[in-house]
């Protein structure tokens, strides 16, 4: 797939807290097809202590109003310059990079944690255009680490975990009930423990799994190997043959 290095237009900011905002992102001509589970390089503007770009999933998509929508979690030099930008500035992006999910299945569960939700919500959009009405699982240590939540309630069925009860059932999201449902694919993102957790439920109980990894990466193209992971058919690059593998190819991975 074609790769574009293009300035956007910040068109809207969203601070849902201290720890999560969302841009939303206009190009001057239409986009690109951009399936769920890519991401963006972003350039990190006017700090001379950010040199890399910072890889952020892609959140939503709107190609009507040919816009993008990137959900960040403040977490560094990078992220804390980007979230202090504001509507009308420019950021430039490398765009579309990466493997994003199958959109296989007909009885499919979304579990997402943390920063791993962002890409759920364009998967959501696009399973509900084939017809495919997916539940949704969203995970948290509270209810302020799940920023994004009646966005989805368009697109499936929603539940919610949290470690302190704030909201949903109380516990990790693989004790949650829906669990207990039968599922036919399960997509996952977020914190590893999590996805490891989720891939091995899945390859117990004969379910197909996609989980979207989230490794440092430097360059996005796969040229600098620092997101490199080890797979049971050898060592693959995330930002490039990634991030969403399917689990069946990385027991490897799971098993450490």
């Amino acid at each position: 797939m074609r790769k574009y290095i293009t300035d956007f237009t910040i068109i809207g900011k969203q601070v849902y807290n201290e720890s999560y905002f969302s841009l939303t992102l206009q190009h001057p001509d239409r986009l690109p097809e951009i399936a769920a589970g890519q991401f963006v390089e972003v350039e990190v503007p006017d700090n001379k202590q950010v040199m890399l770009r910072r890889p952020i999933s892609i959140h939503d998509v709107n190609i009507d109003n040919n816009t993008l929508t990137i959900l960040v979690q403040v977490v560094g030099k990078g992220t804390s310059t980007l979230s202090k930008l504001s509507e009308g500035q420019k950021l430039n992006l490398v765009y579309p990079l990466g493997h994003g999910f199958s959109l296989e299945g007909t009885r499919t569960l979304l579990v997402g944690g943390g920063a791993g939700i962002a890409p759920l919500l364009h998967l959501s959009k696009c399973l509900s255009a084939k017809g495919i009405h997916p539940t949704i699982l969203l995970g948290g240590r509270t209810a302020a680490l799940i920023p994004v939540q009646k966005e989805f309630k368009p697109y499936g069925t929603i539940g919610f975990a949290t470690e302190d009860g704030s909201l949903g059932e109380k516990g990790l999201v693989t004790q949650h009930s829906l669990f207990s449902a039968d599922y036919d694919h399960i997509y996952t993102c977020g914190p590893t423990p999590m996805m490891k957790a989720v891939a091995r439920y899945a390859l117990e109980k004969g379910i197909e799994c996609e989980v979207s990894l989230e490794n440092m990466m430097a360059c996005g193209i796969g040229a600098c190997l620092c997101c490199v992971v080890d797979s049971d058919e050898g060592h693959k690059c995330v930002c490039k043959e990634g991030p969403v593998f399917n689990a069946k190819k990385l027991t490897n991975w799971i098993k450490q």
